[in-house]
């Protein structure tokens, strides 16, 4: 009986996996789309946070282009962009229990819509569905005086109250948090 080689394809197959795996960054800050924080303190000590990745435009057009317009999209990279708070507040006018949600947005040219699920964990695609919708906002969106390349989540803090912003490109949507 004959004893028969592994084909060079299988071996190259292998070993192309096995350094794919060693070359993969094990620190996210190293990830093409690292990943990044936004916290607001509110008032009564209520605090809100966001957890997302992000990405970096690298020249690329991103809205009408690598982000739809009018298509869900999961507001940022990687992992599914998560927003914990401690207590029940005000986003955009609905009441969000305290708890950990993760955010979508549906963005179009003059406004955005925020989506806040209830279902966590997942990676950031596909959305889950309008079944595990706790609330659907909008979101004012404004041109920037100059663009954005690194994808951004943000607070401004006014007294008790914040607003979020989600800067890229020469986007940003707004939306008010008590």
């Amino acid at each position: 009986m004959q004893k028969r080689a592994p084909s060079l394809a299988v071996f190259l197959s292998v070993a192309a996996l096995a350094s794919s795996a060693l070359a993969a960054p094990k620190d996210k800050s190293q990830r093409p789309s690292p990943p990044a924080k936004a916290t607001c303190k509110l008032a009564e000590g209520k605090r809100v946070t966001v957890d997302y990745s992000s990405p970096r435009m690298k020249g690329r057009k991103v809205f009408g282009d690598l982000v739809p317009m009018g298509e869900v999209w999961r507001l940022g990279a990687n992992e599914a962009t998560t927003l914990v708070t401690d207590a029940q507040l005000s986003l955009g006018g609905k009441t969000i229990p305290a708890g950990s949600y993760t955010m979508f947005a549906i963005p179009n040219a003059n406004k955005w819509t925020l989506i806040i699920s209830k279902k966590t964990g997942e990676w950031g695609v596909p959305y889950p569905g309008e079944a595990d919708d706790l609330a659907r906002v909008e979101m004012t969106t404004s041109k920037l005086p100059a663009p954005v390349e690194n994808f951004t989540i943000a607070f401004d803090q006014a007294g008790g109250a914040c607003t979020m912003h989600v800067d890229w490109e020469a986007t940003r949507a707004t939306i008010a948090i008590h």
